[in-house]
């Protein structure tokens, strides 16, 4: 009977271990008041990339709601959690950084991924990591459909990148004026 005790909590726990996605997705300051280590997160990668932490808040938000098991709605797709990258692509990372053990579904590698993304955007194709909406075209459409001008035909695409440039300068706003 113990041991079934034992399994049931372990199972719990388990289920319990991903946090839902913030209270506030749309606050900077409350996001990490929730989750102080994703700030710890989400400032190394902008250390290590200098992609600064509104951008990478911005694309995840656009990405997944900060759902670390996202799946894109409705079609076929490799992209999954919280930065919804596909797998060819999250192999490249993980062979270009090292970071072998890299998962989709854990935030700290997940603003890893979207920093170094936008840090090999900006040396490939000159997009400046401060530039939300260009970043987030390349970053939705790939690199080279970006080149090619892909999201040209998606006007649906061209408004959610707008979307993603007033939220990254919403969210550096606010982290203007947290207190931590």
């Amino acid at each position: 009977m113990a041991l079934i005790f034992v399994i049931g909590v372990v199972l719990l726990t388990g289920c319990a271990s991903a946090p839902p996605p913030p209270a506030k997705p749309l606050d900077a300051c409350a996001i990490f008041q929730e989750r102080p280590s994703w700030y710890r997160a989400a400032k190394r990668a902008e250390q290590r990339w200098g992609t600064p932490i509104g951008i990478q808040l911005a694309i995840i938000q656009a990405e997944s709601s900060f759902r670390h098991d996202a799946r894109p709605p409705g079609r076929v797709s490799s992209a999954f959690g919280y930065p919804q990258a596909i797998d060819g692509t999250w192999e490249w990372y993980r062979e270009q950084t090292g970071h072998r053990r890299a998962k989709r579904t854990n935030f700290s590698h997940a603003v890893d991924f979207v920093g170094w993304y936008t840090d090999v955007t900006e040396r490939t194709l000159g997009i400046p990591k401060n530039d939300g909406y260009r970043q987030y075209l390349a970053y939705h459409e790939g690199h080279r459909g970006f080149q090619r001008g892909t999201y040209r035909q998606k006007a649906w695409l061209m408004r959610v990148a707008r979307r993603v440039d007033r939220q990254a300068q919403t969210y550096a706003m606010q982290l203007r004026g947290c207190r931590r």
